[in-house]
C-alpha cells in the first residue's frame, strides 16, 4: 500500500501532504495534553512493534503478499492522535531509511495508513464498542471488524488517489486494491483482535476509551 514516487500527480501529493502535515501537527499538540504517564512508554514500544511487524509479509493470492498495518491497534491502545503519530513515525523511517514509499508520496501514505488506518479505524472501533463494553467476545468482534475495515478503506483511498492522478483508471484500481486488501484485512483484524484481547486480560485500563 506504500505509494512510491511518480505515481501521484502534483496536485494530489501536495494536497495530501498539506492535509497530513496539519493533522500530524494537531495530533502532536493534542497528544501532549491527553496522554498520561502510563501511555508514554507505549509510544516507542508500539512504533517499534509496528515497524517490525510490517517487515513480515504473508502470502495472499495470485502471488501477492500483504503485511500488518497496525493503525487500529496503536490508536486503541494510545488514542487516535497518538496512533496517528506512531504511524507517521513508522512511515517516515520507512521512507527515508528503507525507501519504502516515495518522499513526494509520504503525505498520501500518512493520510491513508495514519489518518484513515489509525484515526478512522479507531472511531469505527469506538462506534462498535458502544454496543456492549467490557465483554471480551464483543471486544474481539469490534477490533477485528475495525482492523479489517481500516485496511480496506486505506487501500480504497489509495486507489482513488491513483485514479485522480491519472495513473490507473478507478474501475481497475479500486476492485484490485479493495479485493486484495479485503483478504489482507483478515490477517490485520485477527492480529489486532488477539493483541487487544491479550491486553484486555492483563491491563484492561489501557482500553478505557473514555480516558484516551
Amino acid at each position: 500500500m506504500h505509494i512510491p514516487d511518480g505515481f501521484l500527480d502534483l496536485k494530489t501529493w501536495v494536497t495530501l501532504g498539506a492535509v497530513s502535515a496539519g493533522l500530524v501537527g494537531y495530533a502532536l499538540k493534542r497528544s501532549s495534553r491527553k496522554l498520561g504517564e502510563k501511555h508514554i512508554p507505549l509510544l516507542g514500544v508500539m512504533a517499534a512493534f509496528i515497524f517490525a511487524a510490517q517487515m513480515l509479509n504473508f502470502p495472499v493470492a495470485g502471488g501477492t503478499s500483504g503485511h500488518f498495518m497496525g493503525g487500529v491497534l496503536a490508536a486503541v491502545l494510545l488514542g487516535p492522535s497518538a496512533g496517528l503519530l506512531v504511524m507517521a513515525t513508522v512511515l517516515i523511517v520507512q521512507c527515508l531509511v528503507f525507501q519504502d514509499g516515495g518522499l513526494t508520496a509520504l503525505g498520501a501514505n500518512v493520510f491513508n495508513m495514519g489518518v484513515i488506518g489509525a484515526m478512522l479505524g479507531y472511531y469505527i472501533y469506538v462506534a462498535l464498542n458502544r454496543v456492549m463494553r467490557g465483554n471480551p467476545r464483543v471486544l474481539f468482534i469490534c477490533s477485528f471488524v475495525a482492523g479489517w475495515l481500516s485496511i480496506v478503506l486505506a487501500a480504497s483511498a489509495c486507489a482513488v488517489e491513483l485514479a485522480i492522478s491519472g495513473t490507473v483508471p478507478l474501475g481497475v484500481a479500486l476492485p484490485a486494491m479493495a479485493g486484495v486488501h479485503s483478504l489482507i484485512g483478515i490477517g490485520e483484524g485477527l492480529i489486532t483482535a488477539l493483541v487487544l484481547g491479550f491486553v484486555f486480560k492483563l491491563r484492561p485500563d489501557l482500553l478505557d476509551i473514555e480516558k484516551i
